[in-house]
């Protein structure tokens, strides 16, 4: 049987908002570097496949129609590219994927950040694309005279991914020349027009940026509900799917490899679907939940997860539930730390060591870039084939 892959979603002290409080969080550290580079280090010496850094374009907040105005739980991030170009160079083998809102992001400066990312760290980047439909991030940029329907939103953000696949592909992998005898730098040939004509963008391209070290980082998108799948069919390397129970699992599985399916002849290309879980763990499961439940009386509300089911539980339960949920045909699993300080650990310490011990877990990492790690053939670009020749 195929081994689990893993990732770790990262975002603040841990995805409780009141995560800062918890012994160990070092609140006064949440935006250094000094905090992501030890918490991604965590991360990969767990072997874990990849860590993902949450982001937005606005503060955070509990109300879906504007600021909460709430004081106590964090408010504000660092921008996760960035972050995550931060920390490549502290890092060897575990992959990056910083989120990108892509209903308010131009898919050009997103192909170069992320290709720049890739170079940074010799082939572990990924985009973790995002779409938001809140009218208070709206604000942010009056460029819309109304908000788009759910189904526009992810129809715009496939095509952002698709912009962006072609602006990482308008170099070939030979196009920079770099001979000093004749001095030429790089072969005009062999940079392309992308040409992008759509409902939503329209982009000629080249990029600025050479092709990236694995042709095309890593794409990945999350459902909390049906109306994504489309999204995650037509435009994701990784689809994320809440694991709500093995039935539902097993329904979302279905439905999201028949749409890839029927999307034409990227339908054939591999797709692994991770399942969701925000995580508190603990040495027994009544800890666990006792932990939960005190969180809660400290934000005055209960966690419900940021559209993850939440777990309970030891690290040994999750095992158990990780390979039922794989049996229901998800490849991989991305993890939320409740409070990262304590579930972190757990996943790299106990819960690593747990599902080696069961033989479905790697002991070592056996690549040194992310689309290696998950598989994923480096895919030849595609105007290479028909690329004219320079005399």
């Amino acid at each position: 049987m195929s081994e689990i892959h893993l990732a770790v979603a990262l975002d603040g002290a841990g995805g409780h908002p009141v995560a800062w409080r918890e012994p160990g969080a070092r609140p006064a550290e949440l935006f250094t570097a000094r905090h992501w580079a030890g918490v991604v280090a965590e991360a990969e010496a767990g072997l874990l496949d990849f860590v993902s850094f949450d982001d937005g374009l606005a503060l955070q907040s509990a109300s879906p129609g504007g600021q909460d105005q709430r004081t106590d739980q964090v408010r504000g991030r660092l921008d996760a590219v960035l972050t995550a170009a931060r920390v490549a160079p502290l890092t060897r083998r575990i992959g990056l994927v910083p989120a990108v809102t892509a209903t308010h992001t131009e898919p050009f400066h997103v192909s170069k950040a992320v290709a720049t990312l890739d170079h940074v760290s010799r082939g572990r980047a990924g985009l973790d694309v995002r779409t938001s439909g809140l009218p208070y991030e709206e604000r942010h940029f009056g460029r819309r005279t109304a908000p788009l329907r759910e189904d526009e939103l992810h129809e715009e953000a496939a095509d952002h991914v698709e912009v962006v696949r072609r602006l990482w592909d308008s170099w070939e992998d030979d196009a920079e020349i770099r001979d000093v005898a004749t001095g030429r730098f790089v072969d005009r040939h062999k940079l392309h027009y992308i040409d992008f004509e759509g409902r939503h963008f329209s982009v000629r391209g080249p990029s600025i940026t050479p092709r990236p070290p694995q042709g095309q980082p890593v794409v990945t998108a999350r459902a909390t509900d049906s109306a994504a799948y489309g999204l995650i069919a037509r435009a994701a390397d990784v689809g994320f799917l809440p694991s709500r129970d093995i039935a539902g699992t097993r329904a979302a599985v279905a439905a999201v490899r028949q749409v890839r399916e029927s999307a034409g002849p990227g339908g054939a290309e591999p797709l692994h679907l991770f399942g969701e879980l925000t995580v508190f763990l603990d040495q027994d499961a009544a800890a666990a939940a006792d932990r939960l439940g005190r969180l809660d009386a400290l934000a005055g509300d209960p966690y419900e997860g940021g559209g993850a089911p939440v777990f309970t539980g030891t690290a040994a339960q999750l095992a158990d539930l990780l390979e039922e949920h794989r049996a229901a045909g998800l490849s991989g699993f991305r993890l939320r730390p409740g409070v990262i300080s304590h579930d972190l650990p757990v996943i790299t310490r106990v819960l690593v060591p747990e599902l080696q011990r069961r033989g479905v877990f790697r002991r070592e990492y056996e690549a040194d870039t992310l689309r290696g790690l998950l598989g994923l053939e480096r895919p030849v670009g595609r105007y290479a084939v028909a690329a004219p020749r320079a005399s």
